[in-house]
């Protein structure tokens, strides 16, 4: 619990590869709306300008030496959430898809639960999707719905923010494999004692980059996710051990 006098300190964590045609702006409209927070990029080896372009926005840039993927990049900025000693991280992706206008909802949700999830098909917007991602997303969402004892309809969702005390976990023990950042975190977390829930949010198109939509794609989606999913009952099982911390990327910061 923080003291009444003191606002929690909230750092928006953007995790980047080869986004160099969206990062920036998703950098500037975050210090526009939400200028109280915080923001660093973590530059998960991109091969492109995504680390200058973040830099030259304003943000605070973690650079990997390596693609790790979303899950490492996020390990990463919660590590370096967990170090610098803020209350708050949001997760907000760099292709434009987030809205951070909608941040106050994720940040309020932490109220009654620690880690509080942006949803996609919650009865807000006019995202969706089909075939077996479709099949893919209920899956997941009905077995974590269960795991967590609350309804959870977007389980795949990276628009999240999490408290003090879910961060500590994750610094340490944030998975890295394929899906393993949204469903194994999820399961991880509830079977540590922390409470997750969700929000309803808009979600918008991606600025750049194409996403990928083939029927081929789809279906290795599906057979990615029931795989996450099993694991992640599977390794959670064992109690999670204190282990130590990585050792902190190198850290750009913005030119004056």
């Amino acid at each position: 619990m923080l003291p009444a006098s003191r606002a929690p300190r909230v750092l928006v964590v953007v995790p980047a590869y080869n986004e160099e045609a969206s990062v920036a702006a998703v950098v500037a409209e975050l210090q526009a709306v939400a200028p109280g927070v915080d923001v660093v990029v973590v530059d998960d080896g991109s091969r492109d300008q995504t680390a200058r372009r973040a830099r030259d926005a304003g943000a605070v840039v973690l650079a990997l030496p390596f693609n790790l993927g979303v899950g490492g990049a996020m390990r990463t900025g919660y590590l370096y959430g967990f170090r610098n000693d803020y209350d708050v991280v949001v997760q907000v992706d760099a292709d434009g898809q987030h809205d951070p206008s909608q941040l106050p909802l994720l940040l309020a949700g932490l109220a009654q639960s620690n880690i509080v999830v942006g949803a996609r098909f919650a009865g807000v917007g006019s995202y969706r999707v089909r075939g077996p991602r479709r099949v893919a997303m209920r899956l997941l969402s009905g077995a974590l719905s269960r795991t967590a004892g609350t309804r959870l309809t977007d389980a795949t969702s990276g628009f999240r923010a999490v408290d003090r005390a879910a961060l500590g976990l994750f610094a340490r023990h944030y998975p890295a494999e394929y899906l393993g950042d949204t469903v194994e975190s999820l399961v991880m977390a509830v079977r540590a004692g922390l409470t997750v829930s969700q929000v309803p949010v808009q979600m918008r198109v991606r600025t750049a980059g194409v996403p990928s939509q083939s029927p081929l794609k789809a279906s290795l989606y599906l057979g990615r996710a029931v795989l996450a999913l099993a694991l992640a009952y599977v390794r959670t099982r064992h109690e999670l051990l204190p282990t130590t911390l990585p050792v902190e990327p190198r850290e750009e910061r913005a030119s004056s």
